[in-house]
């Protein structure tokens, strides 16, 4: 791992991979080192926001540098039930690239916890990754300009839901109406880091 000053008040962590990001972010949690305000994780990275008054990123870093990582180790988190109905415009292309019916793809789907590794793209975008690599399909090759709220998707490793209009090369095997970012809600963001997620099939 290779620890960097980001900012005034941050330690930004590069990692080998997300299984590191999401062992480090664990470990952290479980830690929690004197003035770190705020762990961010993202694919490969890991920001640490601290308090220039409790700390500094040196101090800091020679903390991250002597956790141990446990590969697979997560922290408690809460769990969220996501109802969607599959109707995706892609879901019969997913089916394809994994050699599998539509069915099967709703089932692998359903079928398994997913938890969010973290966010990003969007305000309340979680990038959700679960242990069944049968759902590892590519991006779209042609974006689509709109991709309208609630649209569930797949790409790459990561699943994920749409919680606004916006352009997206997502591959959508779904909706829901879910509402994934309410800035009256504390947080506003439904899925956080670390929540974990079950989606469950609802007729349209």
């Amino acid at each position: 791992m290779r620890c960097l000053p980001c900012g005034e008040a941050g330690l930004l962590v590069e990692l080998d991979d997300l299984e590191q990001v999401l062992a480090l972010h664990a470990a952290l949690q479980e830690v929690s080192p004197p003035g770190v305000v705020d762990l961010v994780p993202a694919a490969r990275t890991l920001l640490l926001q601290l308090d220039p008054a409790l700390t500094d990123p040196g101090a800091v870093a020679e903390v991250v540098r002597s956790t141990t990582l446990q590969p697979g180790a997560a922290p408690e988190a809460d769990s969220v039930e996501i109802a969607v109905v599959y109707d995706g415009a892609d879901l019969a292309e997913v089916a394809e690239h994994t050699g599998m019916g539509p069915r099967e793809v709703v089932r692998a789907h359903t079928g398994q916890e997913w938890r969010v590794a973290f966010c990003g793209f969007s305000p309340g975008f979680g990038y959700l990754v679960a242990q069944d690599d049968r759902l590892h399909v590519p991006r779209r090759s042609t974006p689509r300009t709109r991709v309208p709220a609630g649209a569930v998707g797949l790409a790459g490793e990561f699943g994920g839901i749409y919680p606004r209009e916006s352009p997206g090369g997502w591959q959508l095997i779904g909706r829901t109406d879910a509402t994934l970012w309410d800035v009256e809600r504390d947080p506003p963001a439904l899925l956080v880091p670390g929540t974990r997620v079950r989606f469950v099939e609802v007729e349209a």
